[in-house]
């Protein structure tokens, strides 16, 4: 991390060491203090429904709506059946404007993604449409995760806007713009302006973001070869339901042969008609390494904040930095740069004393100002930090378990697979063995 300063005063400026004592003390304090919400609360979403009305403008769409079901923990009784859960329907658009309030609110943390919109990364045989079943039903479950995720987070799971999503059906919207959160949206035009105008970057967080641009380029990279597998995968398993449709035609003008060609042919069309499961399963793995590509951008998003708070940091202690120049210009009646003050003096004559001795009052308060002012900034920047980057680890290591298991899963899924080829043609031998 670069230390960095502007002036005696302000010492470091945005970038704050935190030994191991400090980080372990905010993982237990967040511990202590927040609630899990899944331990009082199962959340699911149930099932998706398709319908059809008018949007903003008065035209026809069709869109989907997903139900939300929660049922309280306690209330299931050992022995007994659960009770009946609460449920409620939410559009997707619901979704996303809760995550940008907690995007908003909690500037500091690694919010979860939401599903992709519309279908990205995948083989070209598979439909892209958003409206699509199994498009939907994928996106259905990617909802779910996503308020498991926010569920489990000991920050998020606390929110009341959030519990108000899950329980709040026709009041939930007017709750989260009551926030005001959209007033304290900071544009993207003014995030990346402060980036590339920051003098001292904190480089843990330019770290970072590399770390996140190269997440995103070999999690793409991966999809993209998931997805060619997948594409030739089912050019294979076409091919063995050709076998058996030879098969099938051969046996009917063979008289001694025509059995085991027929048998054959039976364990080729049924090799072959298992394409559709294990592409499925196939896309269960690849939605799991695009959370973690639509993570990237959250981390991105922190590290954004960062670069605002440090800007304004900077700008602020330049300020006063300034203020103190003048302050000791007026002082000595020593002009160190050239100033419009300084040049209608040369014209017009000093000031009075009583003049410099107002100026002078003036510019000590503003520089009693500036001085609370940066402080309160630095104060900002450091509890930013610290918040941040007890999250960043938490997600690195969340990450770090999800992708292994993932990963794992896809490979055994493999291997399970080329068994099963293996024992198709080894099943097959044996009924030309019996010609």
């Amino acid at each position: 991390m670069a230390d960095s300063g502007c002036s005696e005063d302000v010492a470091v400026i945005g970038n704050t060491d935190i030994t191991s004592e400090e980080s372990d003390s905010i993982n237990n304090t967040m511990a202590e203090s927040q609630t899990d919400l899944l331990r009082k609360m199962e959340i699911n979403v149930a099932e998706a429904e398709k319908r059809t009305g008018k949007n903003t403008v008065n035209m026809q769409e069709t869109y989907t709506v997903y139900l939300i079901e929660t049922r309280a923990v306690e209330a299931v009784t050992e022995g007994g059946l659960p009770p009946a859960p609460d449920s409620l329907w939410r559009r997707y658009s619901e979704f996303e404007l809760l995550r940008t309030y907690l995007l908003v609110t909690y500037p500091y943390i690694v919010v979860p993604p939401l599903p992709e919109k519309r279908a990205e990364f995948v083989w070209h045989k598979l439909s892209a449409d958003n409206l699509d079943p199994d498009f939907v039903e994928r996106r259905r479950v990617g909802l779910e995760n996503f308020l498991l995720r926010v569920a489990s987070h000991p920050v998020l799971s606390s929110d009341k806007i959030f519990f108000f999503f899950l329980t709040e059906e026709k009041n939930w919207r007017e709750e989260v713009l009551e926030t005001g959160f959209q007033d304290k949206a900071d544009s993207r035009l003014k995030s990346l302006s402060a980036m590339y105008r920051v003098k001292n970057p904190d480089k843990r967080f330019t770290a970072l973001k590399q770390y996140s641009d190269e997440l995103n380029t070999v999690i793409s990279q991966l999809l993209r070869v998931r997805a060619r597998v997948a594409d030739r995968l089912y050019g294979v398993y076409k091919v063995h339901g050709n076998y058996g449709r030879v098969f099938s035609e051969w046996s009917a003008i063979e008289n001694e042969m025509g059995d085991g060609l027929q048998s054959a042919g039976h364990h080729m069309d049924t090799y072959a008609a298992s394409i559709d499961d294990i592409l499925e399963e196939e896309e269960h793995y690849a939605d799991q390494l695009k959370e973690y590509l639509f993570y990237t951008d959250a981390v991105r998003s922190v590290c954004r904040k960062h670069d605002l708070i440090q800007y304004e940091l900077e700008m602020v202690a330049q300020d006063l930095a300034s203020k103190k120049q003048q302050k000791e210009e007026l002082s000595t009646g020593t002009v160190r740069i050239f100033s419009l003050k300084g040049m209608t003096s040369k014209l017009f004559g000093q000031e009075s004393p009583e003049q410099k001795e107002s100026r002078l009052a003036a510019l000590e308060q503003s520089i009693q100002e500036g001085e609370a002012a940066v402080k309160d900034k630095v104060s900002e920047c450091q509890d930013f930090v610290r918040a941040a980057w007890d999250d960043v680890e938490r997600f690195k290591e969340q990450k770090d378990r999800d992708l292994r298991e993932a990963l794992i899963s896809y490979a055994i899924m493999q291997i399970s697979m080329c068994k099963k080829g293996i024992q198709v043609w080894s099943n097959a031998k044996e009924c030309f063995n019996k010609m």
